[in-house]
């Protein structure tokens, strides 16, 4: 701006900044005064907005273009270089021409289109071909093609540099650039070698490439492609080298993201016959395919990517073996991820088991050791200066380290995969010359920044130092050509950011000192920065956090966290886990964990590169000392070196891939996204620098051509274009910095063209001006004469046209009022005759509907009184009947009843002093039991004496073997003694019971059908009784089974005895703990001289005595529970037993239950003493016997107490049924009266559910009201059709009916 044009500034247009889209443009409706702080502005939208302004600090709006520069193919043809007009420039190409791509200078900005567009293909290559960069629209053909015509006649090697997001479309522009390559420099010779070239893109996206959330195919490493040319300029062959592969990506993917293509089309092809050994499934099924969630693309068949796949595969000659050998590891890294690691002792150590499916898979597949495998996945080794320590992980320490074994042989297969390329792509013949094609990251920002972005972003400044230097050494060379004299142009340096990066002890550098610290942390290595670099303008520390730090980029500030740094820097792999990989049967497996040796330079073969030597990117590793091996930040620092000096040594051309929008919309566009990309790709960068100088240049015919409506006539005569030009220069700009003439150009500052374009416009708008009032003029004279002729015309025809409508008008609506007045008179006299006769009969139905209804409510009246008197009648002599039973059944059991009851109350308390008596035998039990414990106790200790003693004296150990052996053969002959002596006693119990309950049934049955059956409360007592029998006697059982805890007692005897074997077995020399005791304590003492076959004997029948004690035990568990059964069944059936004859021979039951328990008990004591008499010699065991013969002595004098009890619960039990008999006849009296006293009313008939609406003996039909109905008049029904008790149905039946209950 300057003060001319602001003071005249009416009409301008301008942009000023907008929150939605970044620049909007307005234009300025009233020239600026003095004094003035604003603007006066309207928008696009006829919006007034006033925009402040200061002309001190110089903020004023940026001017917008004339609209013939809009949509130029060059953005630095425009007038006014800054942000908003490139902004629009983009905009107004990408949206409303559909062009994709536009030059800025060298630069060629591509914007991802998001859908496929009809401009690749071979037509489009050979239009192309041969043409000058600026004659034919902006193309990634047109940059190749420069590229290609630069090395053909400068001979000098060239590069293409493809930088963006991702989801830009780097790998795309990168693989059109060699299409465009392969077909104008095909190979001479019958080598396909460009065929080859192009088949390796397929490869390296199913390994390299995966999906986020920005990108379907987004490259997860970078590399640099050297397509080698020979004298003719044909291609010859390839070499590529890759940079920084996001091997995090194998274990871990964010949601909606996937790991790389590979694994998936693996997966999605494991039907096929040659990979059924794989074991593999669907991708769902994988823990390191799954965590993104949808494993699916749209529109992406992955078997048919895999097919392509193996064809480039087949193509570049990779062997059918190697190929498989590539998926079965490939394959065993997803069974990697599936193995379920178990935690022991609360995490701190943890194993895997043997049984692991997917752990088999994976040392299958993989051709290693599974013990071993699955050793060192749980455990790692510690090596000091003299001793060896294996220590167990932690399960967080397990995962971590499988998952660093996944990450790492997935990057040596990288790596082997991209090895093999080059071979295939390798020739012999001599290089002439080279183009390289750079598909890298761009500069990235999340929310999350960590290591991997930090390396990218400082790859990035990298790039974009030399992307400075180069844009400004072709300004200068440009000046230089013309003519202009040099000014020096100040552009952003970058190096201070850089410095702060890579230099002595900048951030890389205290990184990896402190990855060299033994116990060092991401936390110390931050506080290290905060020290170091608190000064620096491009460093600094967030105020919220104390383990993040942000620099300063050239494109953003960026803040990274520094959690994760030093474990990504270290890379580090377990040696042990290595070493089993190397030791792998399968070859290729094996040699991809060679360590490598002293990096040679990959292209020492190719003895004609003139220029540069260019080495692999992959750095040096020494074998010989594992622990200083490289850092990754420091190969990255290193292989960066070696790209910026292979870029330094060629002409590089540059596209910058543009991301629209975020969605992956077609032609969408974003301005937010857009400016902030071409912010972070340098594109304002070189527009800056070009506006610096003279950004505008016009040669002087196109200048003649376009201002010459600026020049007088008398300069127009003249044959001197250029002298024109100065003349009219000189003339309309006075100051004569704003332009400079050169040799075939004129040079203008920013905004100079734009004043020319304002001229210009002006002139033509005053000429304009003047020819349209003179138009206007005579049109508007014209068009007045026409339309007053049509006027009167037309004023004519309508006042006609209205008149004989009016007439019209008039006589419709006389008769229209003469039709109404006797149509309402007829509609009128209709409906009152209609009304008329509907009442008349409605009076007539209503009357005798009454007159009906009360006849019908006398007649009903009259027959429920006389139901009403039969129905009491009937009640009142069945009351009697009832209430005289019950009186002959009170006196036939009342005498009997009392004679029971004598002595009731005296039994209860004797019972409640019998159970007071079993508790205080239940703790002297639990007493003796302790005592017990302690005499094992001291059994134990004495056994253990001995043992010393024998260590002592070491003499006689095959007499003491011999020994410990009878010991042990006494004490399983007891065990069995036991066994078979229970089994005795339950085969007894069970023949006995059997018996018994026959006896029961030939006894009882006879008189239970003899005297009928008893009430329902009467049988439950009984049952009731019976259980309580049956509990004494399981009580008695339970007796039992403390000799059983006896045996138990003896056993643990016997595992003493075995440990003690255990003791003899082992030698008196060291044993070494096998985690953390010193390896070089291996020299024990001497062995104790023993009988080592005697030993082997003795140690092979503990193992079978420790058998034959398990099936004992399970054996007697299984009668147990078959003795559990067996009382539910026997307690089933005494109830039903009880049910049918308890009445009658419940004192014979109980008698021959009584002799059956007494027969039980004596068994069971002469079985005790017997065994006790066998088992003497202890002392213990002896006076646990005593204990519980004791014991069942007690429970025998309490069973002869038992009929006594009996009899008297069975006169309560008696009582207690007549009782109940009582109380249901009373509520059946009540419910006969509640039923009477319902009041009667009318309801339809519903048939009978029992003759179902058939005939009785009088041949009428049946009828019957169910609940509170009753039936129609007139009816009869056989008392035969409701026999079921408890149902009631109150009936008016006529005269001599029936009614029924």
């Amino acid at each position: 701006w300057g003060r001319r044009e602001l003071q005249s500034c009416r009409y301008t247009r301008v942009w000023i900044p907008d929150p939605d889209e970044v620049w909007r443009s307005a234009e300025i409706i009233k020239d600026y005064k003095e004094g003035d702080k604003s603007l006066q502005l309207k928008l696009e939208d006829e919006t007034l907005y006033e925009y402040p302004i200061d002309l001190q600090g110089n903020e004023l709006p940026f001017l917008r273009n004339p609209d013939i520069l809009v949509g130029q193919n060059d953005l630095t043809a425009l007038s006014y270089l800054h942000e908003p007009a490139v902004l629009h420039n983009l905009k107004v190409r990408f949206l409303e021409s559909n062009h994709i791509y536009t030059y800025c200078g060298i630069v060629l900005v591509a914007i991802n289109p998001y859908e496929q567009l009809p401009i690749y293909e071979q037509d489009v290559i050979y239009a192309y071909s041969g043409q000058n960069m600026g004659d034919m629209d902006p193309h990634i053909f047109a940059v190749a093609e420069e590229a290609y015509k630069q090395m053909a006649r400068d001979e000098k090697n060239q590069s293409i540099i493809v930088s963006g997001e991702s989801g830009a479309g780097k790998t795309v522009s990168a693989k059109y650039a060699m299409r465009f390559f392969a077909t104008v420099g095909g190979s001479a010779s019958e080598t396909n070698i460009e065929a080859k070239v192009l088949a390796s893109s397929p490869i390296m996206e199913a390994i390299g490439n995966a999906k986020t959330t920005r990108n379907d195919n987004s490259s997860r490493f970078g590399k640099y492609i050297q397509i080698g040319f020979d004298k003719r300029y044909h291609i010859i062959g390839a070499n590529m080298r890759t940079y920084l592969l996001e091997k995090s990506r194998v274990v871990f993917q964010a949601e909606d993201e996937r790991n790389y293509h590979i694994f998936y089309q693996l997966c999605a092809s494991s039907s096929l016959p040659e990979f059924k050994d794989l074991g593999l499934t669907c991708a769902e099924d994988f823990f390191y395919t799954s965590q993104g969630g949808d494993t699916s693309i749209d529109g992406v068949d992955d078997a048919d990517d895999f097919e392509k796949t193996r064809h480039a595969f087949t193509l570049l000659g990779v062997k059918e073996s190697h190929q498989m050998t590539i998926f079965r590891i490939i394959a065993a890294i997803l069974h990697l991820g599936n193995l379920e690691i178990q935690g022991e002792r609360d995490g701190e150590a943890c194993s895997v088991s043997s049984e692991d499916e997917h752990l088999s898979n994976f040392c299958s597949l993989l051709g290693v050791e599974h013990s071993q495998m699955q050793h060192w996945l749980c455990h790692r080794k510690l090596v000091t200066t003299a001793e060896t320590y294996v220590k167990s992980m932690s399960l967080h320490q397990v995962v971590n380290a499988r998952n660093a074994l996944a990450k790492h042989i997935y990057a040596q297969l990288f790596n082997w995969i991209v090895q093999h390329i080059n071979k295939a792509l390798h020739t012999t013949v001599k290089q002439h010359s080279f183009i390289g094609v750079l598909d890298i990251y761009g500069f990235e920002t999340f929310e999350v920044n960590s290591f991997e972005q930090f390396c990218i972003n400082y790859a990035n400044e990298k790039l974009q130092q030399q992307f400075n230097s180069h844009v400004f050494k072709l300004e200068q060379e440009e000046y230089m050509k013309e003519g202009i004299p040099w000014t020096l142009i100040d552009f952003y340096d970058n190096q201070p950011c850089i410095d702060l990066i890579e230099a002595k002890l900048g951030i890389l550098d205290l990184l990896d000192e402190e990855c060299k610290v033994p116990k060092g942390t991401d936390q110390n290595w931050a506080q290290k920065l905060y020290d170091r670099h608190a000064t620096s303008q491009h460093f600094q520390k967030p105020r919220m956090s104390n383990t993040s730090f942000i620099i300063l980029h050239f494109a953003d500030k960026v803040e990274y966290q520094s959690e994760g740094f030093l474990e990504k820097n270290r890379d580090t792999v377990y040696e042990e886990q290595i070493n089993i990989l190397k030791a792998s049967k399968v070859k290729m497996v094996a040699d991809l964990f060679q360590e490598e040796k002293e990096a040679v330079p990959a292209t020492a073969v190719r003895k004609g590169t003139p220029r540069i030597s260019v080495r692999s990117a992959r750095p040096a590793f020494k074998a010989a000392n594992k622990e200083h091996r490289k850092t990754v930040g420091h190969q990255f620092r290193n292989s960066l070196h070696l790209l910026m000096e292979t870029l330094n040594a060629t002409t590089p051309h540059y596209v910058r891939c543009i991301k629209p929008n975020d969605e992956k919309l077609p032609f969408k566009f974003d301005p937010k996204r857009a400016v902030q990309q071409l912010r972070a790709c340098g594109v304002l960068e070189t527009i800056r620098i070009s506006a610096a100088g003279f950004p505008s240049r016009w040669s002087y015919p196109d200048f003649f051509n376009r201002y010459r409506v600026l020049m007088n006539k008398r300069d127009l005569c003249k044959n001197d274009k250029r002298q024109i030009c100065q003349t009219l220069l000189e003339d309309l700009i006075k100051d004569p910095d704003k332009f400079q003439f050169g040799r075939t150009k004129i040079f203008f500052r920013a905004g100079q063209v734009a004043y020319l374009e304002k001229l210009r416009a002006d002139k033509f708008r005053a000429a304009t001006i003047m020819i349209q009032k003179t138009v206007r003029g005579w049109l508007q004279r014209a068009k007045y004469q026409r339309l007053r002729r049509a006027t009167l015309t037309l004023q004519c025809y309508a006042r006609r046209h209205l008149a004989r409508r009016l007439f019209e008008h008039l006589r419709r609506t006389r008769a229209a009022i003469i039709l109404q007045k006797q149509y309402r008179m007829l509609r009128m006299r209709q409906a009152f005759l209609r009304v008329r006769n509907a009442t008349l009969t409605i009076q007539a139905f209503a009357r005798g509907m009454f007159v009906r209804r009360i006849y019908h409510q006398m007649l009903v009246e009259h027959k429920a009184t006389i139901l009403q008197k039969y129905a009491r009648g009937w009640l009142a002599r069945t009351r009697a009947r009832r209430q005289l039973q019950a009186l002959r059944i009170e006196a036939r059991s009342a005498q009997h009843l009392k004679k029971l009851n004598i002595g009731m109350e005296n039994k209860v308390v004797q019972l409640q002093r019998k159970v007071d008596e079993q508790n205080k035998e239940n703790k002297l039990l639990n007493e003796q039991l302790s005592m017990l414990t302690s005499a094992h106790s001291s059994e134990v200790e004495k056994l253990k004496k001995e043992l010393q003693q024998y260590q002592q004296t070491q003499q006689g150990d095959g007499n003491q073997l011999l020994s410990l052996q009878e010991e042990m053969e006494r004490l399983r002959m007891e065990l069995e003694r036991a066994h078979g002596e229970r089994e005795v006693m339950e085969d007894s119990h069970s023949k006995e019971r059997d018996l018994l309950r026959k006896v029961r049934l030939s006894v009882c049955l006879p008189q239970v059908v003899s005297s009928g059956g008893c009430t329902d409360e009467f049988a439950r007592n009984t049952a009731e009784e019976n259980i309580q029998m049956k509990k004494e006697l399981e009580e008695e059982r339970s007796r039992y089974q403390n000799l059983v805890k006896e045996y138990a007692s003896l056993e643990q005897r016997y595992d003493n005895l075995r440990d003690e074997m255990t003791i003899i077995k082992q030698t008196p020399g060291h044993r070494r703990n096998p985690s953390n005791q010193s390896s070089l304590e291996r020299e024990g003492r001497g062995k104790a001289a023993m009988d080592m076959t005697l030993f082997l004997k003795l140690q092979k029948r503990v193992r079978e005595l420790e058998l034959e004690r398990r099936k004992l035990q399970a054996q007697l568990e299984k009668k147990e529970q078959e003795i559990k059964k067996s009382q539910a069944r026997d307690e089933q059936c005494s109830i039903r037993e009880a049910h049918l004859a308890f009445q009658f021979c419940k004192r014979q039951e109980l008698e021959s239950e009584n002799k059956k328990l007494k027969n039980e008990l004596n068994e069971l004591r002469k079985a005790i003493a017997d065994h006790a008499m066998q088992n003497n010699s202890s002392n213990d065991v002896q006076d646990s016997y005593n204990l519980l013969l004791n014991q069942l002595k007690s429970a025998n004098e309490e069973l002869e107490v038992r009929k006594e009890e009996v009899l008297i619960l069975r006169s309560q039990i008696m009582k207690a049924a007549q009782q109940k008999e009582t109380g249901e006849n009373m509520v059946k009296e009540r419910v006969m009266d509640f039923l009477f006293l319902l009041p009667l009313c009318w309801w339809l008939p519903e048939q009978c559910h029992f003759c179902s609406g058939g005939q009785d003996g009088t041949g009428r039909s049946c009828r019957v009201v169910q609940g509170y109905r009753r039936s129609c008049l007139g009816m009869r029904c056989s008392p035969w059709h409701f026999r079921q008790p408890r149902i009631i149905c109150a009936m008016v039946l006529p005269e001599g009916a029936y009614l029924h209950t």
